[in-house]
């Protein structure tokens, strides 16, 4: 700290808390002012917010619905104490679920597929969570988040007494949204939020930040934010390597929302806006926030100027460093090279400005 920079020294820290379940929301809303040329200099066009779900204690911000439906269930008798949560996960829930069963004395046993990353694996395991691992894409779909749901009701069958949250048509999921992530992103901003991006996958997320705009009677427009290959919201099936975004079939919860936009966007642009996000600003995110990046260059020239906009920073980018942020995955996976990649992340800059062709380098 400089001579001239105000010390923090005196301010008194927060009080203790008397459980790490009292951690879980209250995250930071920061104004992003380098990520976009229009959001930099002494007027800026817009004003871009980021909810920084990352710093939630599991690292996501899976951890506001998975607390909220495994309390619901222990509250009901639904799940007894000490008994046993199966649910499917491609990473992020899987980790707030084995965080908060072990907070809870609940077994959890996750299923997961191929795609989840090694560390996110590794977590689960440290918290005292089980893997389950579906190899193989659901025959009749060629779907591998159905193989995981279908196995997931073979568990429930084989082990006595075992509960599923079924994440994807869970009121408490969309509940833990409306009652917190939209309402502390709201309430930061007077109730004034002119657009809100969010990524989908069980439509939680946006479907309780839904919820409280109407509740509110704000004028807020729903962006969501769905990866190429999910068949959510009229989408065409087809293959996902990335996790966290999207799904292979309609889930219930996504059938109660109906976003004002929907903005689908491929792996290499999640890729670019993850990599623009970590350099322009310094935010290490997931590769479902490059994709809430991404929709966002494309679609900023459209927004009217003075909107304020929030974008959700879903998840940080440590699980992601072997992936997203490794050329030769990237190479291998995607196809792109070190100047596809750049190429990529000039073409959204490009497009954020709405010019056609590439612009100033990132």
């Amino acid at each position: 700290m400089s001579p001239s920079s105000p010390s923090r020294s005196g301010a008194r820290g927060p009080s203790p808390l008397d459980d790490l379940a009292e951690a879980v929301g209250g995250t930071p809303l920061v104004r992003l002012r380098r990520l976009f040329p229009d959001l930099d200099g002494d007027s800026p066009r817009l004003e871009l917010y980021a909810k920084l779900e990352q710093l939630n204690p599991g690292g996501s911000t899976k951890d506001r619905p998975a607390l909220a439906m495994l309390e619901d269930a222990l509250a009901s008798g639904r799940l007894a104490p000490g008994g046993t949560v199966v649910e499917s996960s491609s990473g992020n829930l899987g980790m707030a679920l084995a965080r908060a069963c072990a907070a809870h004395g609940v077994r959890f046993l996750c299923v997961v597929d191929s795609r989840i990353n090694a560390p996110t694996a590794a977590t689960i395991r440290a918290l005292g969570g089980e893997l389950e691992q579906v190899t193989q894409p659901d025959p009749e779909t060629g779907d591998l988040l159905t193989a995981r749901v279908k196995r997931v009701q073979q568990l429930l069958e084989e082990i006595p007494g075992a509960v599923n949250l079924h994440q994807y048509g869970n009121p408490a999921n969309p509940a833990a949204h409306r009652d917190g992530t939209m309402r502390e992103i709201a309430e930061a901003l007077d109730h004034r939020v002119d657009a809100l991006y969010a990524a989908v996958s069980t439509t939680g997320t946006i479907g309780g930040c839904a919820a409280y705009v109407r509740d509110h009677d704000m004028t807020t427009r729903l962006v969501a934010v769905d990866a190429e290959g999910s068949v959510l919201f009229g989408g065409t099936a087809g293959t996902r390597r990335l996790p966290g975004m999207g799904a292979g079939f309609v889930t219930d919860l996504s059938r109660q929302v109906q976003p004002d936009e929907v903005v689908r966007v491929d792996e290499l642009a999640c890729t670019a806006g993850a990599r623009l996000l970590a350099r322009r600003e310094g935010i290490l995110a997931g590769a479902s926030t490059g994709g809430i990046v991404a929709a966002l260059a494309r679609t900023l020239p459209s927004l009217p100027d003075g909107s304020r906009v929030a974008m959700i920073v879903h998840d940080g980018g440590s699980p992601y460093l072997s992936t997203v942020y490794d050329d030769e995955w990237v190479g291998q996976q995607l196809g792109a090279d070190a100047d596809a990649l750049d190429r990529a992340r000039q073409d959204l800059l490009a497009a954020s400005r709405g010019a056609e062709a590439p612009g100033g380098a990132a």
